[in-house]
């Protein structure tokens, strides 16, 4: 799987400054629909016949992208060889002055603001929310006046910790860009270095800004197809989109919350194989291993994607008790940790572990014998393992419980001693594991790397194995609600962010 563009975290920066139009707002288009609107209106007025419109595209980025109103205004008629008094900040619409004709764009972008709203960039607002999760702050710097009207109507006016816009370059006496005053005054309010900052800007005026100002890192994002241009202004990374972006938790791994967008750029017009762990991923982890049992929705959200891409369920449960537990037709199953998979043509299982199925059944009663005086310890047989939970076992006795089974595992030589979450597990003695299992059905199923992309969700030790099989061929996905190490790519930190992972994924694959 490529790697994001970028990983921000912690431990590298303590805030990151966005630009407004152009990087969280959908802005730019209504704004360069007001200036066209104001300098057309004005060009044909003064010149009669012969004018020439201002370009949406070309004259928009060139001259006012990224600049205060006034300034934009003075920067095309200059252009234009237009020269006319600067006039007041106060002065009319319809005042023939550099003010003037800011005052009328303004006016133009209001009416089209009231009208149509602010859209937002849902990968950018994804990625600021991802990055105060994990500790950074966040500030918004925007050129105009109207940045508090626009994050309302975007519903984000809670998303920063930080505003400085418009106003504050009157009220504090601050010099708008290229100047890098702004981001400047934003990392004085946030309480940080420019050092230890992220400058995110779509404007060239707006990279040259962050650039002049020493912070620590500046993203250029090429809204216009104006990638070098952005590298040569001052952009240290330039980028398509923020998706492209990912946010490293405090273990160095990714919320897939947040990089969804990415993982459906990386797939492009492949679909997704989803295979997913029971116990602590589809439902949470409980005392009694009887009484995990998956809710209607997440059902339903299986059921849903199934009909979009094949779906696997892998778990350390008995095949015949996590089929009937999850109760989905239509998607397949493997049990005991992938050692009895029900396949597109009948059931597998490696040969090697049938013949470890008698020295299982020993070892049950030995253990049974050995545990007997121990309260709160589960046995649970299932086809080709034996489970030990002591989740319910008082503290002071778990050694007990961990020296019983691994002298039992001992003293058995088909079989080997395994570990997850407060349960020991006797499995055959053999080089087949979670990873295999999922390879194999990938191979049993069709699932070429040229049209599926493997995704695999798991919670436990067990599931370490399918990520290291995947790490280069697809997606791990660890459930882990305190961070600790792991070969997954990304993180979710419970079921109900499980859940929430795969309707997102539903909805584009059905938007698609």
């Amino acid at each position: 799987m490529n790697e994001p563009k970028l990983i921000l975290s912690r431990e590298h920066y303590d805030a990151a400054i966005f630009d407004l139009d152009g990087v969280i707002t959908r802005t730019a288009r209504v704004h360069a629909a007001a200036w066209k609107a104001m300098f057309d209106e004005y060009l044909r007025r003064r010149n009669g016949g012969g004018w020439e419109p201002f370009d949406g595209d070309a004259d928009y980025r060139r001259f006012v992208d990224g600049k205060p109103r006034f300034d934009g205004v003075r920067s095309f008629l200059e252009s234009r060889g237009i020269e006319l008094p600067w006039g007041s900040p106060g002065d009319p619409p319809e005042a023939e002055t550099v003010c003037g004709l800011g005052n009328r764009k303004n006016a133009f972008f209001l009416q089209r603001l009231e009208r149509d709203g602010a859209e937002v960039f849902n990968s950018s607002i994804d990625l600021v929310r991802a990055l105060r999760r994990a500790g950074l702050k966040a500030a918004v710097v925007s050129s105009s006046r109207n940045c508090a009207a626009i994050l309302r109507s975007a519903g984000a006016s809670g998303l920063f910790d930080a505003r400085v816009d418009g106003v504050d370059l009157d009220r504090r006496g601050l010099k708008g860009k290229p100047a890098p005053d702004m981001f400047l005054a934003a990392a004085r309010d946030l309480g940080v270095s420019p050092g230890r900052a992220v400058v995110v800007e779509d404007a060239l005026a707006g990279v040259e800004a962050g650039r002049a100002g020493g912070f620590g890192l500046v993203i250029g994002v090429d809204r216009a197809d104006q990638a070098e241009a952005l590298r040569s202004h001052g952009a240290d990374v330039v980028v398509k989109d923020l998706a492209e972006l990912s946010v490293a938790t405090p273990d160095g791994v990714p919320f897939a919350l947040e990089a969804l967008d990415g993982i459906m750029e990386h797939m492009g017009a492949r679909r997704p194989a989803l295979f997913l762990d029971y116990d602590g991923t589809l439902t949470p982890i409980v005392d009694r291993p009887d009484l995990a049992n998956i809710t209607d929705p997440m059902r339903e959200g299986l059921r849903r994607l199934a009909r979009l891409c094949p779906v696997a369920v892998v778990s350390g449960r008995d095949l015949p008790d996590v089929r009937a537990r999850v109760g989905v037709d239509g998607i397949f199953y493997a049990g005991s940790h992938g050692f009895d998979i029900a396949g597109p043509d009948g059931g597998h299982a490696p040969e090697a572990a049938q013949s470890a199925v008698p020295e299982l059944d020993r070892a049950g009663v030995s253990l049974g014998t050995r545990l007997a005086g121990v309260p709160g310890v589960l046995l649970e047989r299932k086809r080709f393992c034996l489970a030990v939970h002591y989740r319910l076992v008082d503290p002071g006795r778990e050694m007990e419980v961990a020296e019983a089974a691994a002298e039992v595992a001992e003293a058995s030589p088909r079989l080997r001693l395994g570990r997850g979450k407060k349960v020991f597990e006797l499995l055959p003695a053999i080089q087949w594991d979670k990873g295999l299992a999922v390879n194999w059905l990938r191979q049993a199923l069709h699932l070429d790397g040229d049209r599926f992309v493997p995704i695999y969700i798991g919670d436990d030790v067990t599931d370490e194995d399918a990520f290291r099989a995947l790490r280069e061929s697809g997606i791990g996905i660890a459930v882990l609600e305190t961070p600790q190490p792991t070969a997954a790519r990304y993180r979710l930190r419970n079921p109900e962010e499980v859940k929430e992972f795969l309707d997102a994924l539903a909805d584009r694959l059905e938007r698609r």
